[in-house]
């Protein structure tokens, strides 16, 4: 049994074996993979438990969505307000409670460090799928791979993060990951001064934990961004990216949706 708490809990092969799944089961380039894509019973009798003490869209869907294609089935608790939470159940006891009724757990929490806690209680492996302001280590790796499949590689490029850099848990983690990696990356509040770079991440202001103002992109930022660059944001987006960008080639966002299912079902295959 491994838990998936933070990035640093995989090693750059791991990495790049998991990126190989992922590309097999997207394309389904291989024999292996692709009976694996087309097998429905994959994780027959398997059991994911999507435990979510904030709201979700993408990353709860995308596991659902994951199991579901492999065979398994799921148990979504998307509002712990609708179970015994609400009558002062603690985490460990929740987490205890539910490694009875499934056989892994992706955990989306309100504290940092609550995903390695439940960890150590847990009979079952645990998916950190968002700790507070502390990581999401799965958003990292669909990013990461967003990242490689665009250059083929992750080093030698420039990445900047724009907009909330100190609450933003997807930058916590994909920095870190970032530092593992020959390349430069540089944070910046000041929408009016992005240098130029290979990967523009931006994220919204994240007010729920007390961080205030915001930005927006505009055609003149746009303008100034390099023809071969992408832009990405781990959503959900609020002012800062306007629609009509979506069109524009350099938008990669709804390709790291994409991608986000992908990647789950790769750490899901290599839970059977």
């Amino acid at each position: 049994m491994r838990h998936l708490i933070t990035i640093d809990d995989l090693s750059d092969v791991e990495i790049q074996n998991l990126f190989y799944v992922t590309r097999s089961l997207k394309s389904g380039e291989t024999e292996y993979y692709s009976r694996v894509l087309n097998d429905s019973s994959y994780l027959r009798n398997k059991i994911l438990a999507n435990l979510f003490y904030e709201p979700s869209t993408r990353t709860s869907s995308s596991f659902a969505a994951a199991m579901h294609r492999l065979g398994g089935n799921v148990i979504s608790i998307n509002d712990v307000n609708y179970s015994s939470v609400a009558k002062g159940e603690n985490l460990q006891d929740t987490i205890r409670t539910m490694g009875y009724y499934s056989d892994i757990i992706v955990l989306r929490s309100q504290n940092e460090g609550d995903a390695k806690l439940a960890a150590e209680v847990s009979e079952v492996p645990i998916i950190n799928a968002g700790d507070g302001k502390g990581e999401h280590p799965t958003q990292t790796l669909l990013d990461l791979y967003t990242i490689q499949e665009k250059f083929k590689t992750i080093e030698n490029l420039t990445v900047t993060f724009v907009g909330d850099v100190v609450n933003g848990r997807t930058v916590h983690s994909l920095s870190k990951a970032l530092k593992r990696c020959n390349l430069n990356y540089c944070e910046t509040y000041d929408i009016d001064k992005l240098p130029p770079s290979d990967v523009y991440y931006l994220t919204r202001v994240q007010r729920e934990r007390g961080s205030k103002g915001s930005y927006e992109l505009t055609r003149d930022h746009v303008a100034e961004m390099p023809d071969n660059c992408i832009v990405m944001h781990p959503f959900p987006r609020n002012e800062e990216i306007p629609q009509w960008f979506d069109s524009d080639p350099r938008a990669s966002y709804f390709r790291q949706m994409e991608n986000g299912l992908y990647i789950r079902m790769g750490i899901l295959v290599s839970y059977k």
